[in-house]
């Protein structure tokens, strides 16, 4: 049976590997993984025939990119919005962090050039969803860095959401052809929730990510008590791009559109 869910450790040299074109998870055709970084270390990314994604997740760092250099910082994800530099293939990204840090980096094949782009907290606002239907416990809040409609050279998607304790996310059941990666963390360490693939359910964890394969259903929950937060990636399929409209519903629960 298909890999969906992981809980992959950091290794010594503080790497967590999610998805890789050639792991358990290849399915998702995307090379994720993230990285802590002590402060003062250095790591430098350059694909070939890949784009690319970083993250910043928590900490202050420094990106430096063509003859361009930004420092930028975030407390934690439940705190501040997000700080991602996105470069295309051949571009040589450079992150140097000036405390201890933690950065997501997300990669796909893609020839295309385009400009690399940092992308800032007002750029991706969050913004809630939800609120006030389904007995108001599926209201989460939603960021999109980029998508299709951003970022239309792009290969990926790159968003986050916010759950409010004991509260449902992609709500109602939901299913997309494209492959997704969720990316969880809570804002305790012993924090956990539930994640829905097709009709298996794993405990979601701190640090846990699910492989979501195209067509299907993946709803998700977080115990009451606790901040969940989920970094999503899509990878779009040649010809048929993952777009904010394409929220196929499962029909069986179309009803609660109209409950009270």
């Amino acid at each position: 049976m298909r890999e969906v869910f992981g809980y992959p450790e950091f290794d010594e040299s503080g790497e967590q590997i999610l998805t890789t074109y050639e792991n358990a998870y290849s399915a998702m055709n995307m090379d994720i993984r993230v990285y802590r970084m002590a402060a003062g270390s250095t790591r430098t990314f350059l694909r070939t025939g890949e784009e690319t994604a970083v993250l910043l997740l928590s900490g202050e760092i420094t990106y430096q990119w063509q003859d361009q250099k930004e420092t930028v910082s975030r407390e934690s994800v439940f705190t501040e919005g997000p700080w991602c530099l996105h470069g295309c293939t051949g571009t040589e990204i450079c992150v140097t962090a000036q405390t201890d840090s933690e950065i997501l980096v997300q990669c796909t094949k893609n020839e295309k050039e385009f400009a690399p782009r940092l992308y800032c907290p007002e750029d991706a606002p969050w913004g809630y969803s939800c609120v006030g239907k389904f007995g108001n416990v599926a209201k989460r809040r939603v960021n999109t860095i980029f998508d299709h409609d951003i970022a239309p050279w792009s290969n990926m998607v790159l968003g986050e959401v916010l759950n409010d304790p004991g509260n449902w996310s992609g709500y109602l059941p939901h299913r997309h052809p494209q492959p997704e990666t969720y990316y969880f963390k809570f804002d305790h360490p012993e924090g956990f929730g539930a994640s829905f693939v097709g009709d298996r359910v794993f405990k979601s964890t701190d640090g846990s990510f699910s492989a979501i394969p195209g067509g299907e259903l993946h709803p998700q929950a977080v115990a009451p008590g606790y901040q969940m937060y989920t970094c999503w990636m899509i990878r779009h399929i040649d010809g048929n791009p993952w777009l904010q409209t394409d929220r196929n519903e499962d029909e069986r629960y179309l009803w609660l559109h109209d409950a009270k």
